[in-house]
């Protein structure tokens, strides 16, 4: 059984999840932790709880969600996982960084890719992926049907979705993902956003503005 663990991280308030076992093993998702001591008080958690992280991975690439990429990766040896169609957004987050007045430094190391259908394990528990373009061009969710929740990114927020005004976003394209992806898993499915509170498939369907 994993366990979610949200921290608050940096101006743009990006949520970034540790998902861990009983096994004392985790996954680290979206690290978005800009400031030092938000790098500390993500790498206490592994440490005081035991943790042995097994595997980095993203969403997406736009800075908020791997500013701290670099760091993670070199602290546990990990390298991101992500879909190959954020290589270049990835490859652009420093310099989205300046124009933000963000600055940091970027990974640079190699990647694994993950494409659709994929499934990401620790130990027993499984996360699938699904490829939802349109936030961006390569945004993937993680499903994990056992427990019945989604760490979505920035696909699908509670009565909202991503934005789709930078490079390689599209609003229709987003639009389609969330219906033909998201939509059809249970009503009970627990969605974990990159920014905001959680919110439930059900409640989106019911409620979601943009897509009633």
């Amino acid at each position: 059984m994993l366990a979610v663990k949200v921290f608050i991280f940096s101006p743009l308030q990006e949520n970034t999840y540790i998902l861990y076992n009983e096994h004392k093993e985790c996954i680290i998702i979206d690290p978005g932790c800009y400031y030092d001591f938000e790098l500390d008080e993500l790498t206490s958690f592994i440490d005081n709880n035991g943790l042995t992280p097994r595997l980095l991975l993203n969403t997406h690439c736009h800075l908020d969600h791997v500013f701290g990429n670099k760091q993670i990766a070199e602290k546990y040896g990990l390298k991101p996982h992500l879909h190959e169609k954020e290589k270049i957004v990835l490859d652009n987050a420093a310099i989205a960084g300046l124009r933000w007045n963000l600055p940091f430094d970027n990974y640079a190391g190699d990647v694994i890719y993950l494409r659709e259908n994929d499934i990401a394990r620790l130990a027993d528990d499984e996360l699938e992926v699904f490829f939802t373009p349109g936030h961006s061009p390569g945004s993937i969710v993680f499903y994990c049907k056992k427990q019945g929740f989604i760490i979505g990114g920035d696909v699908l927020f509670r009565m909202s979705i991503g934005r789709t005004d930078l490079p390689g976003g599209d609003h229709q394209t987003l639009l389609n993902s969330i219906r033909q992806k998201l939509f059809v898993l249970p009503d009970d499915v627990k969605v974990y956003a990159g920014h905001g509170d959680p919110t439930t498939i059900g409640f989106e369907k019911r409620n979601n503005p943009f897509l009633n």
